[in-house]
């Protein structure tokens, strides 16, 4: 479809959904590692959860598609996607299987560790058939896939593939973010994104996963690359060194300043923002600079949301962000 979509205000449609696994996180207290930790806090984390949480704060309408177990993580994890204004109605309870689980530290060296509890989690073993839940009428603006969904087995790589087929037809723009984690191994994670790319209308990925992926890792390369595979609009993430896109060229847009606490969902924030932005009519530059300012808040606090700003905050964000972009097209 054509990309971006025509500009609407948060809300007034289902703006966005995410599909992926949220899972129950139990982290050390930096800098002690699991080892000899006394006590271990205790929270919800997912990607695609994470992009959703930052679209509700603009006031967008976001759902999850997922699934958790009948058990405790599992109304844990509904509780929190409830409390981040998430609606809840797209995850599936299954009563055969655990909710997913993983643990963090990070230790004296600074360098994060996670481990992964998720063979045979409910979210591993959801299928093409829940596909049939945005069939339209019920489809979104704009559905969000990840290569952390297409590590997760057979079923959610073929649910991946029908979702986007089915999303051309039903005119939603589809948005992959590359998310790759080596810890997951990534070969089945790169195969399925390189099949989903023709298909892809914004594309957001690290300068650590464009080699793998698009095998190049120069922000012009890669952003050829990307158009060369058939993706529409594409967005190369450098951390503190800000991101790069194509703006009538090459276009870097610098980070913003922040004091960095925990970079953890700040990729997440910044795909969120610059998301409602563009399905918001703001141009790609501006979106970016937008996403930029959400992800330093969420750097600057400890956990993935923690740093979110509050609805109002980001709504008059938004505001601000298209009231500059009407009074630079008036000059002009």
């Amino acid at each position: 479809m054509t990309w971006p979509p025509p500009a609407a205000p948060p809300g007034e449609h289902l703006d966005v959904v995410g599909v992926g696994e949220a899972m129950l996180l139990l982290q050390a207290p930096p800098p002690a590692p699991l080892e000899t930790a006394h006590t271990l806090s205790v929270a919800v984390a997912g990607a695609e959860l994470n992009v959703c949480a930052t679209v509700a704060r603009f006031g967008g309408s976001a759902a999850f598609l997922s699934a958790v177990g009948d058990d405790a993580p599992g109304r844990r994890v509904q509780r929190a996607v409830r409390d981040l204004g998430v609606a809840e109605n797209l995850i599936h309870v299954d009563p055969g299987r655990p909710t997913g689980l993983f643990l963090r530290e990070t230790p004296q060296t600074g360098e994060r560790r996670v481990m992964y509890y998720r063979a045979g989690s409910a979210a591993s073993a959801l299928d093409e058939d829940r596909a049939e839940l945005l069939a339209s009428p019920h489809a979104p603006r704009a559905l969000v896939v990840s290569g952390l969904t297409a590590s997760l087995g057979d079923g959610p790589r073929r649910l991946l593939h029908r979702l986007v087929r089915q999303a051309g037809a039903a005119g939603t723009s589809v948005v992959l973010d590359a998310n790759l984690r080596p810890s997951l191994g990534t070969k089945d994670a790169v195969e399925t994104m390189t099949h989903l790319l023709p298909h892809v209308d914004l594309l957001v990925l690290g300068d650590d996963e464009s080699g793998p992926l698009l095998g190049a890792t120069d922000p012009a390369d890669v952003l050829d690359a990307a158009r060369d595979a058939g993706v529409g609009e594409t967005v190369l993430k450098g951390g503190e060194r800000g991101c790069w896109l194509w703006d009538d060229g090459l276009r870097h847009v610098p980070a913003h300043p922040t004091r960095v606490v925990d970079t953890v969902g700040a990729g997440d924030a910044f795909l969120g923002a610059y998301l409602t932005a563009r399905l918001s009519g703001t141009s790609a530059p501006a979106a970016a600079l937008l996403g930029a300012r959400i992800a330093a808040g969420v750097v600057a606090r400890a956990g993935d949301t923690e740093g979110l700003p509050d609805k109002a905050t980001a709504q008059a964000l938004l505001r601000q962000t298209l009231n500059e972009l009407s009074s630079s097209a008036g000059g002009q």
